[in-house]
């Protein structure tokens, strides 16, 4: 046999291989295969090629086994098992770029699942390889390697540490500042995913300079960039005063604002999300938010979008107002109550009522001018009608009886009260009893209309305990009126009148 008929052997077995891989992972990127693949045995087929001779076997084995354990837990658990992962990480080290960008992506793939998962990964030793991989020549490797420190990141605080003391945080702020935007995206992402859990964990990324770097990309173009950099300084901001300051140091506003603006919906939403971490620490930095224009922004940015992309806008409306009578004000003179109504009315999804309701609740606490200037916008018949409605959420009902009480304890406007006595439950009549029996004392025109509008011929019809907060409030109304007044209002004198009309014997 000739030495070409022998090495002719081995290239068929070489071609077979490569035509194997190939087609194992083009088979893979498609769900309906997966089940078959894994049938067949593909896990233990794959993990010999990854130390294969053939340097384009092993990257496209590992890019296959990638895709499989992208699909679900149990072939990511396979990975695991096989003891395919210590391969994947000696080789990440001394392999070429095309290699490394798939070695990291099943490493991403494995441990986006779980905890678990994500902390096989960090014990076989990845951590340190991957962080190698952020100084890499090529974009492409450090995009790859960024990409699977942030899906192991985001999972829990643990693992967040895991990765800042692996060292990638100072790696993933210079990874920001690289021309490419792809790798800009994915490192804006880590570094978000790693502040999200904990103030320490923010810090870390703070004391590495990220802030400024983020800040400085609020302008940039790419929507998809925008979105991250915005999430990364509202998960900074979201933990502490300090840190929410050292945000607005870097001069967000007022380029954060035209944020909220953005044909992005995500943008939009993000932009609001990142105001609303900083307005809910304090009045002070509320105010700021006020002095640049961003409570008037955020309210055009409610009324000009549907769904979840208003949540955090309302829930920043709602901060702001929690916060003092004069910012409470300040949403309201900026014409915050219509979006905030609306919000209620129009959308589908419970938490964005059950929010706009606490934010109006927010609004209307302080003062009786507060009250009603909410009571005004005839939001107190939603309210109840919200409350009162069983196939509401349990939050919803909770947050429309608290917004009703915070507006009802304050509220001296009587013509938006009255409706209101027709169909209240007992525990919400009392507060609006109440509020009847603090004004009409001292109001003569008031007292009037509360009897041509038939308000005290109703209050008579109440049922109420005997010495109970409610009686004495109702006790203090009729004590406004003459006392015949009052029977004559009472149910059941008219058939008393009736009678006496009857037994009357008149005088020929």
């Amino acid at each position: 046999m000739s030495q070409r008929q022998v090495l002719q052997v081995f290239e068929q077995y070489q071609r077979a291989r490569t035509q194997f891989v190939q087609a194992v992972a083009e088979l893979a990127a498609r769900p309906q295969n997966i089940e078959t693949l894994q049938n067949a045995g593909v896990m233990s087929l794959l993990r010999p090629l990854l130390l294969d001779v053939v340097p384009t076997i092993q990257q496209t084995a590992a890019l296959a086994l990638g895709r499989l354990a992208n699909y679900n837990d149990d072939l990511a658990e396979a990975v695991v098992k096989g003891d395919i992962l210590p391969q994947l990480v000696c080789s990440l080290s001394e392999q070429n770029r095309f290699y490394k960008k798939a070695a990291a992506f099943v490493l991403r793939a494995v441990g986006k699942h779980s905890p678990q998962l994500a902390q096989a990964i960090v014990q076989c030793g990845a951590l340190e390889m991957l962080v190698i991989c952020l100084e890499d020549f090529d974009p492409g490797v450090k995009e790859a390697a960024s990409w699977a420190l942030g899906y192991i990141a985001r999972h829990n605080s643990e693992l967040s540490q895991a990765v800042v003391d692996a060292g990638a945080v100072p790696l993933l702020v210079l990874c920001i500042q690289e021309p490419e935007i792809a790798l800009k995206r994915i490192a804006a992402s880590t570094l978000s995913d790693i502040s999200k859990h904990s103030p320490e964990l923010a810090q870390t990324v703070v004391d590495a300079g990220a802030i400024a770097h983020l800040a400085q990309m609020i302008l940039n173009p790419d929507a998809k960039l925008k979105r991250q950099v915005l999430s990364a300084l509202s998960q900074i901001a979201k933990h502490s005063v300090d840190l929410a300051e050292l945000v607005v140091e870097a001069e967000i506003f007022p380029v954060v604002l035209t944020c909220l603006k953005d044909s992005d919906e995500y943008v939009k939403k993000n932009g609001a999300t990142l105001i609303r971490e900083i307005a809910k620490h304090t009045p002070e930095l509320s105010q700021l938010i006020v002095n640049a224009g961003g409570v008037a922004a955020v309210i055009d940015c409610i009324g000009s979008c549907r769904g979840t992309v208003r949540l955090p806008g309302i829930m920043m409306l709602g901060y702001v107002a929690a916060h003092s009578e004069n910012l409470s004000m300040a949403v309201i003179v900026s014409k915050g109550i219509p979006p905030l109504c609306a919000c209620l009315i129009e959308e589908h999804e419970d938490h964005i009522k059950a929010a706009a309701a606490w934010a109006l609740g927010q609004v209307g606490r302080h003062t009786p001018e507060h009250a009603r200037a909410v009571a005004v916008a005839n939001v107190l018949p939603t309210l109840l009608a919200m409350y009162m409605d069983t196939r509401n959420s349990e939050d919803l009902q909770m947050k429309t009886k608290k917004a009703l009480k915070n507006i009802l304890q304050k509220c001296t406007y009587l013509p938006a009260l009255e409706p209101l006595l027709h169909d209240a439950p007992p525990n919400i009549m009392k507060h609006i009893v109440g509020q009847f029996s603090k004004v009409l004392p001292h109001d003569s025109k008031a007292r009037r209309l509360f009897v041509t509008t038939g308000g005290l011929k109703k209050v008579q019809e109440i049922k109420a305990e005997p010495g109970s907060l409610l009686q004495e409030y109702i006790n203090t109304i009729n004590n406004c009126y003459p006392e015949e007044i009052v029977r004559y209002y009472s149910p059941g004198y008219s058939e008393i009148l009736l009678e006496r009309v009857e037994n009357y014997h008149p005088v020929l």
